[in-house]
């Protein structure tokens, strides 16, 4: 391959080269110690770390381009190849936090692109991925220690590319121990990092139906208990407001129809939403709206949550007629669903005890 140009202007290394030429710097990088170094070993770690952010740029080159130079598909599936050759992916994401901003945001830019092309109609990165999972366990350990921003975002962005691949995502739906510190993870104080956990978490509950609804039913117990504590119940605005948002969703897909059934036939799930129907955000109630119609339109309710719905019906309906106000040109779904509600309480037969 030597001699062969496959770009304009950029640059001139075959694309093998330059993957080894950063595979030899970051396998360098991660070897340095982290306790003192003379002025000279910090000089040699830092030219290194300069030269892995333009061998960098020229990868992202050749797999992107720019405004003039369109990328050669025979380029993109020959880096690509080589990359995964050997354990670069796994130096580059060891090595992120000691790389510079920019450097990083490149990575994350090279690994999207790796994990959506195929080569010979294979994703190869998905499948070093499926032998290397740890790794994806690494991505999700950078929401730890209330979210280094250094790296959690660039870290959380990987992991949501390599979480569209389904096999990937059942990786981490498997494991309850990190599915269970993603209800910490959207809580940390930093706000950029807790939205980029939330924005994780929801499409590890909503991208791949099957192996979602697969998940819900094998691990409803501890996962709705910690769901409603944490989440649904949290003093956090943002973060009550995003649960209810993702509850909706998740329950109202057909997939997850026997999940829905089962919550909506509990007591304490009942009443969680009954009191998130008093939220002080109009936001909030609207979202709580959505999913308690499901409790109120089961045709199957036990009778101790028709009890329940009995004793509150006047409440109910003061609060869906005198605080729950739709305008006439708010969302004709919320009104439709309010206009449900209403009718599903009104019909309650108020001769079955609780």
């Amino acid at each position: 391959m030597k001699g062969v140009l496959f770009f304009k202007s950029k640059p001139k290394a075959t694309p093998a080269d330059l993957v080894r030429q950063t595979r030899d710097l970051l396998s360098h990088v991660n070897s340095a110690p982290n306790t003192f170094q003379s002025q000279s070993q910090n000089k040699r770690q830092v030219n290194m770390i300069n030269t892995i952010g333009k061998l960098l740029e020229d990868l992202k080159f050749i797999l992107y381009g720019d405004s003039d130079t369109q990328p050669v598909a025979s380029a993109c599936a020959q880096l690509t190849e080589e990359f995964f050759r050997e354990d670069t992916l796994r130096l580059l994401i060891i090595c992120l936090p000691k790389l510079k901003l920019e450097t990083r945001k490149d990575a994350t830019l090279l690994v999207s692109n790796f994990l959506r092309q195929k080569v010979r109609s294979r994703f190869i990165a998905c499948d070093y991925l499926e032998q290397n999972l740890n790794l994806i366990d690494v991505l999700v350990g950078g929401y730890e220690n209330n979210g280094m921003e250094i790296t959690a975002l660039h870290y959380g962005s990987m992991l949501r590319d390599c979480i569209r691949h389904q096999d990937l995502a059942r990786h981490v739906l498997e494991s309850k121990l990190m599915m269970k510190k993603f209800f910490d993870y959207v809580q940390v104080a930093r706000f950029e990092v807790a939205a980029d956990a939330t924005e994780t978490f929801k499409q590890l509950l909503t991208r791949h139906k099957s192996t979602v609804a697969e998940f819900l039913s094998k691990n409803y117990d501890w996962f709705f208990v910690e769901y409603n504590s944490k989440l649904l119940q949290s003093p956090n605005y943002l973060t009550r407001r995003e649960a209810v948002k993702l509850l909706g969703e998740m329950l109202m897909h057909r997939s997850n129809s026997d999940v829905m059934l089962q919550y909506v036939s509990s007591r304490d799930n009942l009443r969680i939403f009954m009191n998130l129907l008093r939220d002080s955000s109009k936001n909030i109630q609207v979202d709580a709206l959505r999913v308690f119609k499901l409790f109120a339109a089961n045709e199957n309710k036990t009778p101790e949550i028709v009890g329940i719905l009995v004793a509150n019906r006047t409440k109910l309906l003061q609060l869906l007629f005198a605080e729950l106000k739709i305008d006439n040109n708010g969302d004709p779904q919320l009104q439709a669903d309010k206009a449900q509600v209403v009718k599903d309480i009104f019909a309650l037969d108020v001769k079955v005890k609780a």
